[in-house]
């Protein structure tokens, strides 16, 4: 089974990747490249991919720097953010998934989940009040944040180092990572989130990363191509994004892996509490947001 989950990735990111280098090709014989520094592009794409695969995240900080130097047009950066980062992701999810020991049936179940959420949940999503759901979640991830932190003092008992669920927790594993897959809609990142539920679980910290970069994954190769269809990208920064990236992923994928446990709990608790911060910054801020975080 675990083939099939990494066959049918590695098919959609070898297709997604022959719609993008034919664009690229087509744009270029007809000299209508943007412009962009290549050496400037590279960095940012292996540091922006190397600390996604940390889990914290590559679309918000991106996102701040293409606005902070101009590099990307607005209407263009929902995007490239989904076209630059595609492969990346789906190398973080053939890693995790392929080395990360992880129950088949919580995987598989948890990765439909968001995907459902993502597909069917967007309508009504897409109705809600986004600055209180950020509210919400920011205070949420707060508590799940004070909790790991009394768990590390000994004050309460939490986390784990389980690979699966069954039962009521495997129910509400698949409920939440279809919330948060929905939630994804709003620009609500699912990476600190799903860190969160599979925490409270009782998981092993390592295995939320196979379950969210798996969940991404799944949706982007789709979603990138028509924005690339309808020539709503930036092929310059997608091209070096891609390339560096993914060896920003590999870089960081190795080092996670071989992080201690006790060590990797407290860099999950550092990328809640920074997802909690600018969700509740969000919150308070004035204007809606164009993108969806990872």
């Amino acid at each position: 089974m675990v083939e099939i989950l990494l066959g049918t990735l590695f098919c959609m990111g070898l297709w997604y990747l022959i719609v993008f280098l034919k664009d690229y090709r087509d744009v270029k014989r007809k000299e209508k490249l943007e412009k962009g520094n290549k050496a400037a592009l590279s960095g940012i794409g292996f540091t922006i991919c190397f600390f996604d695969t940390l889990g914290i995240g590559g679309f918000a900080p991106m996102t701040a720097i293409f606005k902070q130097f101009k590099l990307v047009n607005d209407r263009i950066i929902p995007g490239t953010l989904n076209t630059a980062m595609t492969i990346p992701i789906v190398i973080e999810a053939l890693i995790f998934i392929k080395d990360v020991k992880v129950d088949l049936v919580t995987l598989i179940s948890m990765l439909v989940a968001a995907t459902l959420g993502a597909l069917l949940g967007a309508g009504y999503v897409s109705r809600l009040n986004e600055k209180k759901v950020q509210l919400y979640m920011g205070i949420a991830l707060i508590v799940v944040v004070i909790i790991m932190f009394a768990g590390k003092l000994g004050i309460l008992s939490s986390g784990g180092d389980a690979v699966g669920l069954t039962g009521i927790k495997l129910v509400i594993a698949v409920l939440g990572n279809f919330v948060l897959g929905a939630l994804m809609t709003l620009g609500i990142g699912l990476y600190a989130p799903c860190m969160a539920l599979v925490y409270a679980l009782g998981l092993s910290p390592l295995v939320a990363f196979p379950i969210m970069m798996g969940s991404c994954a799944y949706l982007m190769p789709a979603a990138s191509a028509k924005f690339i269809r309808e020539g709503a990208y930036h092929r310059k920064v997608t091209l070096w994004g891609t390339i560096f990236g993914s060896i920003g992923v590999v870089v960081a994928a190795y080092l996670v892996k071989s992080l201690p446990i006790n060590i990797l709990t407290w860099v999950v608790m550092g990328v809640i509490l920074y997802t909690s911060v600018n969700l509740l910054k969000d919150a308070f801020s004035p204007g809606k947001h164009e993108t969806v975080n990872v």
